[in-house]
């Protein structure tokens, strides 16, 4: 069983609404003031670019945002994983990020670098290799512009794709859309393409359509999430994954689950 996974995901709560996925494209300008935010949310399973990483559990998220007038920013978000969604040793995931937005006419641009660490993690018990050891981790750079209620983002790994042996330059693109319909209710919809390098049956596509509401200052939604990953458990496929590990991969009796089923993930998250 490979560690590749993902691709989903989470930086302020358009992400509650997006389901949680690091640095979310801004849909507008930076601030005139310099600012820092948190945010806050609980969701019923955490799906990184369509991909199951809790293994159908649910997830508790959060982080903080800085952003300078000058459009430059930097961040911090954090969920628990399953070690069985190829993180064997580790249940965390900690996202640090950093960037500059800038606007040209209505198109906001973004530009900015990522790094997923899983501490406690050990690469060497998903790849079956030697050659990619210590903990997994994964490091990307992107690009992106949002236009009105759209967004388009891509995001380029500069480093062995979480860990997984020869993925270097795998790829990810994103667009995405938010429609306000007034009153605290928005609907949001999105699709990606994972072009995973050197991973047979690796690329996929991921889509998913949800609707949020505002209460008081919480955001309430659910969206439903689908990709066409290849994750048959009768077969070895990147995107089956097991709850128990060893040196030798899943033991006799654990559970499987193929990580890129279709599911209605809710969420419940603040911004502060």
């Amino acid at each position: 069983m490979l560690s590749t996974r993902r691709l989903l995901s989470s930086a302020v709560l358009l992400a509650t609404a997006a389901l949680s996925s690091p640095c979310v494209l801004a849909q507008s300008a930076p601030a005139a003031d310099n600012t820092l935010t948190g945010n806050l949310g609980l969701f019923s399973n955490y799906r990184f670019r369509g991909i199951d990483q809790t293994f159908g559990k649910p997830a508790l998220q959060g982080g903080f945002d800085y952003t300078h007038a000058s459009g430059v920013y930097l961040g911090n978000w954090n969920s628990n994983v399953s070690s069985g969604a190829g993180y064997p040793g580790g249940n965390l995931e900690m996202d640090f990020y950093g960037g500059i937005k800038h606007s040209v006419g209505d198109v906001l641009f973004d530009v900015g670098a990522i790094y997923y660490a899983y501490p406690g993690t050990d690469a060497t018990l998903t790849n079956n290799s030697k050659k990619n050891s210590g903990s997994i981790d994964n490091k990307e750079l992107y690009i992106g512009a949002s236009w009105q209620m759209l967004a388009l983002k891509y995001s380029y790994a500069i480093d062995d794709y979480f860990s997984t042996p020869d993925t270097r330059g795998t790829s990810y693109l994103d667009a995405s859309t938010t429609i306000d319909l007034g009153e605290g209710w928005s609907l949001n919809g999105h699709v990606g393409r994972l072009h995973a390098r050197n991973l047979n049956d690796g690329s996929y596509t991921d889509w998913k359509l949800g609707a949020s509401k505002e209460i008081d200052g919480w955001v309430v939604g659910a969206a439903y999430v689908d990709t066409n990953a290849k994750g048959d458990c009768g077969r070895s496929q990147p995107y089956c994954f097991s709850n128990s590990m060893n040196n030798q991969g899943a033991q006799n009796g654990s559970q499987t689950r193929d990580a890129g089923r279709a599911t209605v993930v809710f969420s419940l998250g603040k911004s502060f």
